[in-house]
């Protein structure tokens, strides 16, 4: 049920402010444990999953057909919302949320493992690419980019809320898993398409720049590189992992 909507028209209100630091600042959602998401598309695929929103903004010229139904409404003057919004169009309406409650990891479940990843599209598009192929579970290790920040959620575009998801993880929450680990490499290791891949598994794909750790590479059953005829030195983390998880999701029985 959606209660009477409450307005703002200036920017020096304290709501609006907190809501500006959620939507901008990628550390807030641990502050406040909530977060923000913007458009059509994220609030609906959060609704589709069972997320009770805490609130709904929208801009005042937000169309009716557009509202979607929350506890409390916050209107915002159009000038205050495309301030807030971290989109070059801005959507117009928007959802806080809270954040989920940690899990326990699933020993046996498809996992994805992010090893010091920096760039919020990659993680994003990663999650994208998880969600795809029945990868169930994403452990993101410290020093990844911040699974519910901002940037990370727009570009993981709802698949957040299909997923089992693990922020910041020490290497040894590694332990609970039960399932064969891959690595990916960019210089050793079995070719992608000639190699064994069990299933469930999970996948190690590590930073842009340096791969995956010595330390996590060792806990690694196998390690896997993919055959690039074209010559160039290495794909980019994302391509790569998309590759890699549908070669999973192709060998999987049934």
């Amino acid at each position: 049920m959606t209660s009477a909507a409450a307005v703002i028209r200036s920017a020096a209100n304290p709501q609006f402010k907190a809501l500006r630091q959620l939507a901008q600042d990628s550390t807030a959602w641990r502050k406040q444990a909530r977060m923000w998401i913007e458009g059509d598309h994220l609030c609906r695929a959060a609704l589709a999953r069972g997320v009770q929103p805490l609130l709904a903004v929208q801009a005042e010229s937000c169309p009716a057909s557009q509202v979607l139904p929350a506890p409390q409404v916050l209107v915002l003057a159009d000038p205050l919302f495309r301030e807030l919004s971290g989109l070059e169009s801005a959507a117009r309406m928007g959802f806080v949320i809270p954040v989920p409650a940690p899990a326990e990891v699933e020993p046996l479940a498809a996992t994805v493992v992010l090893d010091r990843l920096q760039d919020a599209g990659n993680v994003g598009s990663i999650l994208r690419s998880a969600a795809a192929f029945g990868f169930r579970q994403v452990i993101a290790l410290k020093g990844t980019a911040a699974l519910w920040s901002p940037k990370v959620v727009r570009a993981g575009m709802g698949a957040h809320f299909g997923l089992r998801l693990f922020d910041a993880a020490e290497p040894v929450l590694l332990d609970g898993l039960s399932v064969p680990l891959l690595a990916t490499s960019s210089h050793g290791g079995e070719l992608l398409h000639r190699a064994p891949l069990p299933w469930p598994c999970g996948w190690i794909l590590g930073h842009e720049g340096q791969g995956v750790s010595a330390e996590i590479a060792d806990r690694a059953t196998l390690l896997v590189r993919i055959a690039q005829p074209g010559g160039e030195e290495s794909l980019n983390v994302a391509a790569a992992a998309a590759i890699c998880l549908h070669a999973s999701a192709a060998s999987a029985p049934g």
